[in-house]
């Protein structure tokens, strides 16, 4: 995805003949009691939610996938994605359904801190349905394809969380499969799951091969020790994992890691079909105000702060959630993205991060013309199909028309 100016997207041609579409299950909020906060290390926390009975099946989720908590701090209502980092539960007898999440504190975060100061046992939060993409390949009967196959990760920080549930999934869904993960951190007292990751390794060290890449601290090997930069990358490339032995690649952490990792793999001939990647970003404090983007050209929905005078140019947005139509106004001058101007008269409108990163409020563009500023999440066959991030984008034609059923 090329992030370095803004998209600009144009509705395309509804084919005469296309069958109607079913309308797809939506991410709904659900208030979810928290049953235990354990903490991972001095800036990190794994919360797991009780997930009662009558909601195991809007809970039914795949490794990789992600959930959005949604919260009062400090008077504004907040929200924030966060990885499920385990694998579903099913079989558990003490928590059946549960679901797990880690949450690291992030300097300035206010919606991080409040977890970290403030979550205990029996609080309960509105917790979204699980979504995302960043998951294994599976055949029509929802089965993990990974027998005989050789799938790397590679993560920074908490960009471990997907990829806890993802090896331990892989691992145990197939005898042969094997899982390499390469880990980077600044120290190991910032390993999230360390006990974990060591057990794994213990238990099956001929399946599962752990590297720990610490940029503050001396490891034995000098390829794990430093930064994980464009030199470091090339030489664990060539000597732990050649990309010629692999099947898979799940990247996920900070822009910069990700964008670095997929253009060393394209440099090398992995075909982006085998790549998935996941962003992790700091997100936003206030309900639909879009943060800046790493990468994205200029302030995401600037100017959207600024009032619009009685002369500015107004746009016309209509917009389909759960079969109603909706319809409101926007004045040019206010900057404002759709999914702002559909919060407007829909408070029910899907989204979690407001930073084009998680695609929670994708739609698919059926009329008109809109430019998104910032795209981290939307595949370019999703772009091909005329899906949109909503909170991205911003209407630049007289009517334009989205629907969030597709």
């Amino acid at each position: 995805m090329d992030a370095s100016a803004p998209a600009l997207a144009t509705a395309p041609p509804l084919p005469g003949s296309a069958p109607v579409a079913t309308p797809r299950r939506r991410a709904r909020f659900h208030p979810l009691t928290v049953a235990e906060v354990r903490p991972l290390t001095p800036d990190s926390i794994e919360v797991t939610f009780t997930v009662p009975p009558e909601l195991r099946a809007a809970y039914d989720y795949q490794p990789g996938q992600y959930v959005a908590l949604r919260a009062v701090v400090e008077g504004l209502e907040r929200r924030r994605s966060y990885s499920i980092c385990r694998p579903p539960q099913r079989g558990s007898a003490t928590l059946p359904g549960a679901i797990s999440v880690g949450i690291k504190r992030d300097r300035g975060g206010i919606f991080s801190r409040w977890a970290h100061e403030s979550l205990r046992p029996g609080d309960v939060v509105e917790v979204m349905s699980p979504e995302g993409l960043f998951t294994l390949r599976r055949d029509a009967q929802g089965v993990p394809l990974v027998a005989g196959r050789h799938i790397v990760g590679i993560a920074a920080g908490s960009g471990i969380t997907p990829i806890m549930a993802l090896a331990q999934t892989v691992l145990s869904a197939a005898h042969d499969a094997r899982f390499t993960l390469i880990y980077a951190n600044r120290t190991a007292q910032d390993v999230m799951f360390l006990d974990e990751l060591s057990d794994l390794k213990d238990r099956d060290p001929a399946r599962f091969a752990l590297h720990h890449v610490l940029s503050r601290e001396q490891r034995a090997a000098p390829v794990l020790s430093g930064r994980l930069d464009a030199e470091r990358l090339d030489a664990l490339l060539d000597t732990i994992v050649p990309t010629r032995q692999v099947d898979d690649w799940f990247l996920c952490g900070p822009i910069e890691l990700v964008q670095l990792c997929r253009d060393t793999l394209a440099a090398r001939g992995v075909s982006p079909d085998h790549v998935r990647f996941e962003l992790f970003t700091a997100g936003t404090d206030r309900v639909g105000e879009p943060m800046p983007a790493a990468g994205a050209a200029g302030q995401v929905g600037e100017g959207g702060g600024g009032g619009a005078s009685a002369n500015d140019d107004v746009r016309h947005i209509r917009f389909t959630l759960d079969g109603q139509t909706a319809s409101v106004d926007t004045p040019v001058g206010a900057g404002e993205s759709i999914l702002n101007a559909a919060l407007r008269v829909r408070p029910d409108v899907p989204f979690a991060c407001a930073g084009g990163v998680c695609g929670t409020c994708r739609a698919r563009l059926v009329e008109g013309e809109v430019s998104m500023d910032a795209n981290f999440a939307l595949e370019p066959e999703e772009l091909e199909r005329g899906f949109v991030l909503t909170c991205q984008s911003h209407p630049r034609s007289a009517t334009v028309v989205v629907d969030y059923d597709v």
